[in-house]
């Protein structure tokens, strides 16, 4: 039995540092974008860019949840497609040290990549999700999803229905709850709607950032979301206009059941958390980070991982809130296990607390 079971796409992140000329001339122009396998293929062709000296991590959201949890000390398991190449041998291998159980359906594809460029100073992902995206509802066994206590899902599978809405429906059956991370503004524009629709009839943990909760909200209240632009707002200004005109409607979604809970990562500002119609307000401190990729989904391993082992939500953020610092000192989610044993540690002493209660 495992504690969590995570699905989504397995990627392999490459750090890289690129001139804006060619970032422009590959099409890599916004802060998120996906290219094709040829751009992807040619971008490794680059005689200016030395892939050699080039940092590689498993990525993928739902992976590095799934990395992150066990190396808290999770029973944590891992389920997607990949191709056969090199790049799915680093994904497993890194995976596996970090002492996840990972299963790959293994195609004729390519693994899927994603290219974090620094482009002047400025972070923009060019993703290829590649083998990632042939994974199906008929490889998602009820027997899969019943091994496992929560269910994480990568909020990139979201478009395909078929599959998500086979997820769901076999975990909510079995009574066992989901996390959501919606992955991006681009997604959210896109299924907010179905995400809504999601939160009324399965037990889901929606996790979202900052700008993904102003865009989820005004979506669903039909505001014309493209007029917003936060490049110009601070993280402070951003936490007020969320409990400004955010929490009314978040607190309205969450009220009367346990689920749907929202989580609201603020980055430097800490966490919101909506539970039963309340928020809960969890602050944290801002550091100088090295780089921010899989922060947010540190957060979120770091979060259910409380939950599950029956911390109280202001527990659950704050431990989210120290891990996700952590993952902001490197680079990705490639870090030394030991750098979270303390935190591992915590949970385990909970757990060795309440099983001497229950003895006595």
């Amino acid at each position: 039995m495992k504690e969590i079971l995570s699905i989504g796409n397995p990627i392999v992140d490459v750090f890289i540092d690129i001139e804006n000329s060619l970032a422009v001339k590959y099409g890599i122009t916004e802060p998120v974008q996906h290219i094709d396998r040829e751009t992807a293929d040619e971008i490794l062709r680059t005689p200016s860019i030395d892939f050699s000296q080039a940092e590689k991590s498993s990525g993928g959201g739902a992976a590095n949840v799934a990395k992150i949890a066990a190396m808290l000390g999770m029973e944590t398991a891992f389920y997607g497609s990949s191709g056969k190449d090199e790049q799915a041998a680093i994904f497993e291998e890194q995976m596996s040290s970090a002492g996840v159980h990972v299963t790959l359906e293994k195609t004729n594809n390519k693994t899927g990549l994603c290219f974090a460029c620094n482009v002047n100073g400025e972070t923009r992902f060019a993703a290829c999700p590649g083998a990632a995206l042939e994974l199906t509802e008929a490889h998602i066994s009820e027997e899969l999803i019943c091994s496992a206590e929560l269910v994480v899902l990568d909020g990139y599978i979201l478009d395909r229905r078929s599959l998500v809405q086979h997820i769901l429906l076999t975990a909510s059956s079995s009574g066992i709850p989901i996390a959501l991370d919606v992955a991006s503004v681009f997604q959210v524009k896109k299924m907010a709607n179905e995400i809504i629709t999601y939160s009324q009839n399965y037990p889901l943990f929606i996790f979202m950032n900052a700008d993904e909760a102003i865009v989820f909200s005004n979506t669903i209240k039909k505001v014309h979301v493209d007029d917003i632009d936060f490049s110009n707002l601070s993280e402070k200004e951003k936490e007020t206009v969320i409990l400004r005109d955010v929490s009314p409607l978040f607190k309205i979604i969450t009220d009367g059941e346990l689920f749907p809970i929202i989580v609201v990562k603020l980055g430097g500002r800490g966490a919101i958390v909506f539970a039963g119609g309340n928020m809960y307000h969890e602050d944290t401190f801002t550091i100088t980070s090295r780089d921010t990729v899989g922060a947010g989904d540190a957060f979120c391993a770091a979060f259910i991982a409380a939950w599950i082992r029956n911390k109280s939500i202001l527990e659950c953020a704050s431990l989210g809130n120290k891990v996700a610092r952590e993952i902001l000192e490197v680079k990705g989610t490639h870090i030394q296990s030991g750098k979270l044993k303390k935190f591992a540690k915590i949970l385990q002493r909970q757990e060795k607390l309440q099983m001497l209660h229950a003895i006595h």
